[in-house]
């Protein structure tokens, strides 16, 4: 290329930081504060939508649709509905109508359970599908805990991951070793707690005795 030429093609920048944001953002690091993408640490949440296509002359009472889906906010709920809706009925968004959009909620958001998740997920060479069992407080913990693990282990992304059903299981009901594991009621844990330092005039360098390192 020539000078002039290569010079047209030099990417210009579609924003140039003030002096004042490199300041804001240099003293809230030094300070241990970053800034963080809200977007990044939202968590699922369950609602529930109806929705048809729109009436037509030729057909003036389309069916009504009700979904029960998984995501980060409203915005993105209703955007996976009309994805649904497209493969069933050729229904788009611009075509159609929504009755209603409800978020739902756990009864016993503070009681541990089981939920059993069966999904279908597409990868990189085929369709599969998978059942998978996680412990939380409520499903919406337990899909989240979903897709870090399907993203984790199977790279899979989000966007290709569709929630067949969900249940809440009995204890005699799971399969999954990690879960059935839980299930015992003599399960103990350790008490980990930190032991208050002794006094410096009663520390010695070799003791009679083994220390014990843990509170009864």
């Amino acid at each position: 290329f020539g000078s002039s030429d290569f010079g047209s093609r030099v990417p210009r920048l579609a924003w140039v930081p003030s002096a004042a944001d490199l300041r804001q953002c240099i003293g809230e690091a030094n300070m241990g504060k970053f800034l963080m993408d809200p977007s990044c640490q939202a968590r699922m949440h369950q609602y529930q939508i109806v929705g048809r296509a729109a009436p037509t002359p030729k057909n003036p009472v389309p069916k009504i649709y009700r979904m029960r889906l998984f995501a980060k906010n409203k915005v993105l709920a209703k955007s996976r509905f009309w994805y649904f809706m497209k493969k069933l009925n050729k229904a788009k968004k611009s075509g159609g109508e929504l009755l209603a959009v409800n978020e739902l909620f756990d009864k016993g958001p503070t009681k541990v359970k089981n939920y059993g998740i069966w999904l279908r997920y597409q990868s990189r060479t085929n369709t599969h599908n998978m059942y998978k069992e996680y412990r939380d407080v409520n499903i919406n913990g337990a899909v989240s805990q979903m897709y870090a693990e399907m993203a984790g282990r199977h790279r899979a992304h989000p966007n290709t991951i569709q929630i067949i059903n969900t249940a809440t299981l009995k204890s005699s009901e799971c399969k999954r070793d990690h879960v059935t594991e839980m299930h015992d009621n003599a399960l103990k844990y350790p008490v980990v707690r930190k032991l208050p330092m002794v006094t410096k005039n009663l520390r010695s360098t070799f003791q009679a005795r083994r220390p014990m390192t843990f509170v009864r």
